[in-house]
């Protein structure tokens, strides 16, 4: 059977139990329903009895119907994906454990779901291959609502698994490699297993680091190793909470699958895109401005831009006091923002000692008249003075259009203008810079791309959030009202741990962004630097320290072996970085499938109908996913050329968005492109080939990439 129809069969089982489980929920909610009724109906019949007898009466009612709600409560809240774990295990008990939010029990008083805080659930978090605490297989299951959507399994006992137990995901490969005849191949898998168990039970505290090549099973380690802390130290991590950063939406998509939730709140999934709340981006920029928009140069350009004149405030004041007329022209002004800037404080925060700064000067205005006129000016007059303006309506609408409140998004649109951007980038940036960014930042027909959120997260922080004005008490109860219905406040930075995934991609910046949510926290930290897209690694090692914190431990892991892609196909892209990585920064691949990789030169006119050809062949070839990976300015086109072939296995990426991912085949196009868009050279396009498993073929129009 197909490994489609592997998948399809084993969620139609996982269903069948699913079902009988929201069966159960549902006759639980009846008898509540039922019990809550019967308390009404108790409480209407004391209305007759006698005092004392009424009293008992009505506390029953009450504590009959607290009851009942409390259990219409739970039930509700925990509805949504109330199972997502099985284990089966090698003895007793005989019958799997189903894992899930909320503890169940048939007619019978047998569970059908057990509470995951239980103890008989710890193992569904504290197996590993090393301790699998005879546990065969652990099973993840992914629903929404009700339905079941897909299951993933981990093998824990290699080499005892049942001929009959049917395994799903990655995990049926570890189980091939167990049942492989030959001591060499268990061995490898008792190797594999051993290192990934290490970095499974590190200690919680400071800095994990997890380096490793494709195909290690690094984000598998780290996402389990998640799983395992939030468990053993639920009382540290819990309650602030778990966040997993991944590079792209595509990618967070994929591994949520792998991360059971274990709370309604507990592990938050991002992308670089939508670290800042609000706010989200899917594009990338082209290497050459994205290169700029991360460096931690940027720091002194927005800080210059946030202190530069907002456009179109006025640059006139005028007001009339006592029949005299007090002006404040452009240059006064520009001295005045610069003195209060000066003063320090975020801008948004300091309207008020703006506008106390305007009125001084308006007073030194009469002042100054006063003293050329021959007339008496007393501190008392200033006073006068200063208070009457201050309360005048004309006034505040002038500071409020001349001190306007800055909003990142509005700050980041105006350097779209490049002389702003050269006066806020001046012995910061060159020229070419300069315009290469005033461009991206003033064309917004795509939105923000995944660079500019780290720079809005920055100018977020430099400008500071509006004071509010005071509220009475019962103003204020709808907003408490509505934040309660959130579990944790806008731009959160108490998170308790966090992963990092494809960590060697991110910008100073992007650390930066990143670290401000984990002032307090431990990390996981993920990646390869061979893979790196980041050409300044000096600079983005920097911004990662200063994100960790200075008294934060740092261990260090190396998963060295590489199990998922064949041999024959590492082979080939090991060829493309031989000349930029060395050769024990490289895994070692186990898997023979004897099948070569294949590259066909093609014409560029032939493209076209050459991707169609090579994705339809591959659907025929294997089993499971294809995927067609292309330069991301590419990929709109790939898309049309492979629109006619309907399969759901067919997945068209572009290069950044292809890591962290894992196809059965790949059709690669044009690998030149790849090289060409990346800062890095050869380590894009060494990822894209990595991304299958059994087969890949590579359509090129030119050999120059072959070149290393």
């Amino acid at each position: 059977m197909s490994e489609p129809r592997v998948r399809r069969a084993e969620i139609a089982l996982e269903q069948a139990h699913v079902d009988r489980v929201y069966a159960r929920l549902a006759e639980l909610r009846s008898h509540a329903e039922d019990m809550r009724s019967k308390g009404y109906e108790l409480g209407h019949g004391a209305q007759t009895e006698a005092v004392f007898e009424q009293a008992a009466m009505l506390f029953e009612r009450d504590m009959m119907v607290f009851h009942a709600n409390k259990t219409l409560h739970t039930l509700d809240a925990e509805y949504e994906g109330l199972v997502f774990g099985r284990l089966d295990y090698a003895g007793e008990p005989d019958e799997p454990i189903y894992v899930g939010r909320l503890g169940i029990r048939d007619d019978d008083f047998n569970n059908v779901v057990t509470d995951w805080r239980a103890p008989a659930a710890a193992p569904f978090y504290q197996a590993t291959a090393q301790e699998p605490l005879d546990v065969i297989r652990r099973r993840v299951i992914r629903c929404s609502g009700s339905v079941v959507l897909d299951v993933d399994d981990d093998v824990l006992m290699a080499g005892g698994v049942p001929d009959d137990m049917v395994i799903v995901g990655e995990g049926a490969l570890m189980a091939a490699l167990g049942r492989a005849k030959g001591d060499t191949m268990r061995d490898i898998v008792a190797t594999i297993q051993k290192e990934q168990d290490d970095v499974i039970r590190a200690p919680w505290r400071g800095v994990t680091e997890i380096t490793g090549g494709p195909g290690t099973g690094k984000t598998a380690v780290a996402l389990h190793r998640a799983a395992y802390l939030l468990y053993r130290h639920r009382r540290q991590l819990g309650g602030a909470g778990v966040l997993v950063v991944g590079p792209s939406g595509v990618f967070t998509s994929y591994i949520s699958r792998v991360l059971p939730a274990m709370g309604e709140t507990d592990v938050e999934l991002r992308a670089l895109g939508e670290v800042l709340d609000g706010v989200t981006a899917e594009h990338a920029d082209p290497a050459p401005i994205a290169a700029v928009k991360g460096s931690l140069r940027m720091r002194k350009v927005l800080q210059r831009a946030v202190r530069d004149t907002p456009p179109g405030v006025p640059d006139r004041l005028r007001m009339v006091y006592q029949g005299e007329v007090l002006t404040l022209e452009r240059d006064a002004l520009e001295r005045l923002r610069k003195r209060v800037l000066a003063g320090g404080g975020q801008p948004n925060r300091i309207r008020v000692r703006a506008a106390e700064a305007l009125l001084e000067a308006l007073a030194d205005v009469a002042e100054h008249a006063a003293t050329d006129d021959g007339r008496a000016w007393s501190p008392t007059a200033r006073a006068e003075l200063i208070s009457d303006l201050g309360e005048r309506l004309d006034f505040h609408r002038f500071v409020v259009t001349w001190w306007p409140v800055l909003s990142p998004e509005e700050l980041l649109g105006w350097l779209g203008d490049e002389q702003r951007l050269a006066r806020a980038a001046r012995r910061t940036l060159s020229p070419h810079e300069v315009e290469l960014l005033a461009a991206s930042f003033a064309d917004r027909s795509r939105g923000f791309s995944v660079a500019d959120i780290a720079l809005l997260d920055e100018l977020r922080v430099l400008v500071g959030k509006p004071r509010r004005k005071r509220r009475d008490p019962e103003s204020a109860e709808p907003e408490r009202a509505e934040r309660g219905r959130h579990h944790r406040p806008e731009h959160y930075d108490e998170y308790s741990h966090i992963v990092v995934d494809e960590s060697q991609d991110l910008s100073p910046m992007q650390w930066r962004m990143v670290g401000r949510r984990g002032k307090h926290a431990s990390w996981t930290v993920v990646g390869d630097p061979v893979q790196s897209s980041w050409p300044d690694t000096a600079e983005a090692e920097e911004a990662a320290a200063e994100a960790f914190g200075p008294r934060s431990s740092r261990r260090r892991f190396t998963l060295r072996t590489n199990y998922r892609n064949s041999a024959e196909i590492f082979g080939l892209a090991a060829r493309v970085v031989a000349g930029t990585a060395a050769e024990d920064e490289l895994p070692h691949a186990v898997r023979t499938t004897g099948t070569e990789p294949e590259v066909r030169d093609v014409g560029t006119g032939e493209l076209n109908t050459a991707v169609r050809g090579a994705a339809e062949e591959m659907l025929r070839a294997v089993e499971g996913t294809v995927g067609v990976i292309s330069a991301m300015e590419r990929v709109p086109h790939v898309e049309k050329w492979v629109s006619t072939l309907a399969d759901e296995r067919l997945k068209v990426v572009g290069s950044l968005d292809s890591k962290g991912l894992e196809y059965d085949a790949v059709v690669l196009v044009e690998p030149q492109e790849l090289v060409a868009e990346s800062t890095t050279g050869n380590r894009l396009l060494y990822v894209a080939l990595t991304r299958a498993t059994q087969r890949l073929v590579v359509l090129a129009s030119d050999r120059e990439w072959l070149a290393g």
